[in-house]
């Protein structure tokens, strides 16, 4: 039977080499935490993992800053993301800061839920946007949740023929099932067009959206839609409806749209409201409103507007062009247009119309039109602003034909006191081209 060793008091020898063995273990562990909580070291190994899991490249070559007492905060600079082997990063951002809590940490990209982010600069393309995204599975396309919001500053959208510049966004709350509610200011630019925007958004269901859901969607506030010097059209506008957003496309069915405007060029101003209802559709850069009914009348300005009061059917795109094809009736003649003949003139019928154009947007092109009243009957060609010149003129050295080309048509006409039956018209203006032209 073997003794135990003895375990008599500690030699200062032993005591020296346990000190020296804790010192030496925490020495290593404290160059190891500092080693692997560099900013530049741990940012690089986060963007590794968030990259990884979303199937993107991701670097951040600025100062990196992070804290992660209390809730963990990350502020990069000089970031680029973009897919593996693309020439065209689909996000650039001078700055992003997130704050997002240990349990979102630990979940290891299962919870997609911060505290708050923020973007400053961004640039984001969106056809390199539409390309990833069309290579995620349905299961990875979640809505985050950002509990304290976020804010955009000085944001940028590049698609191939248009872009959106000067975004400032801010959102208190964006979560799935919570309703959004956002400020957005941007520039719409589609040269020489320019539209400028300040509005007040709703979603009732953000994550409707994501799921290709449509969910209640409204947005009042002001925009101004100008082409270069030309004329510009600054206007207050509602708009709201079922959103839904599809691969690379916008829907509102339907949606309702009332706007308050003015048309300025030159000395012209011309203040006017409008109402539309249909199907709203943005796609490749244009908005399309069809089938659709409109509503359209002077405002401010009484009885001396030139703006007829109407109400039409038919469809309206807007884009590089404007496309009218609407059918509907004149509630009555405009006072401030050229008189009617009698009997027309004292004839209280509406007067329908058919309205036909596809130009530039500030009507600057051939528009035809045709019009009735009870058994009279015109069909013409015209530009609007030749028309309304000739309509504001009011002297004796223009001349007593309206510059348009077109046929008229009517049982009687009384001119002069005297009466002429069945009478047709003809108008040759050589500045309108034939049809065809």
């Amino acid at each position: 039977m073997s003794a135990e060793p003895a375990t008599g008091p500690a030699t200062p020898r032993r005591v020296a080499r346990i000190v020296l063995v804790v010192a030496l273990v925490l020495l290593a562990l404290g160059l190891a935490l500092r080693i692997a909580v560099q900013p530049q070291r741990a940012t690089t190994f986060l963007l590794d993992r968030i990259g990884r899991s979303l199937g993107l490249e991701i670097s951040a070559v600025g100062r990196a800053e992070y804290r992660l007492r209390g809730t963990p905060q990350l502020v990069l600079r000089d970031v680029v993301a973009r897919e593996p082997g693309a020439a065209t990063p689909l996000l650039r951002a001078g700055r992003i800061f997130v704050s997002l809590p240990w349990s979102t940490l630990r979940a290891r990209g299962g919870v997609l839920a911060a505290t708050r982010l923020e973007l400053d600069a961004p640039v984001l393309d969106l056809p390199a946007m539409q390309h990833w995204l069309a290579t995620r599975p349905p299961s990875a396309r979640r809505l985050p949740t950002l509990s304290a919001g976020l804010h955009i500053r000085d944001g940028s959208i590049r698609n191939d023929d248009w872009r959106i510049d000067g975004i400032d966004a801010e959102l208190p709350l964006l979560a799935a099932d919570r309703p959004l509610h956002a400020r957005l200011r941007g520039r719409y630019l589609d040269p020489p067009l320019a539209i400028p925007v300040d509005l007040a958004v709703a979603i009732l269901r953000p994550g409707a959206l994501v799921d290709g859901q449509a969910t209640g969607f409204a947005t009042a506030g002001n925009i101004v839609v100008a082409r270069g010097s030309d004329w510009r059209l600054p206007a207050t506008v509602k708009l709201s409806g079922p959103l839904r957003l599809g691969k690379d496309d916008l829907r509102i069915t339907p949606a309702r749209l009332g706007v308050a405007a003015r048309y300025e060029s030159g000395t012209t101003r011309l203040p006017f409201a409008f109402g539309a209802h249909g199907p709203l559709l943005f796609d490749e850069a244009v908005w399309t409103l069809s089938p659709a009914g409109v509503s359209l009348r002077g405002r401010g300005a009484g009885a001396a507007t030139p703006i007829p009061s109407l109400g039409a059917h038919g469809s309206l795109a807007l884009g590089r062009r404007l496309v009218l094809r609407l059918q509907g009736a004149l509630a009555d003649w405009p006072p401030t247009w050229p008189a009617l003949p009698a009997p027309l003139g004292q004839s209280r019928s509406p007067l329908p119309f058919a309205l036909d154009y596809v130009g530039q947007p500030d009507l600057s092109g051939i528009a035809g039109l045709e019009l009735r009243r009870d058994a009279s009957h015109f069909d013409g060609r015209f530009r609007l602003r030749d028309v309304t010149a000739w309509i504001a003129a009011d002297n004796d050295t223009v001349s007593p034909l309206p510059p348009m080309d077109g046929t008229a048509s009517a049982p009687q006409i009384e001119i002069a006191g005297a009466q002429l039956q069945g009478v047709e018209i003809t108008i040759d203006d050589p500045g309108v081209p034939d049809a065809g032209q």
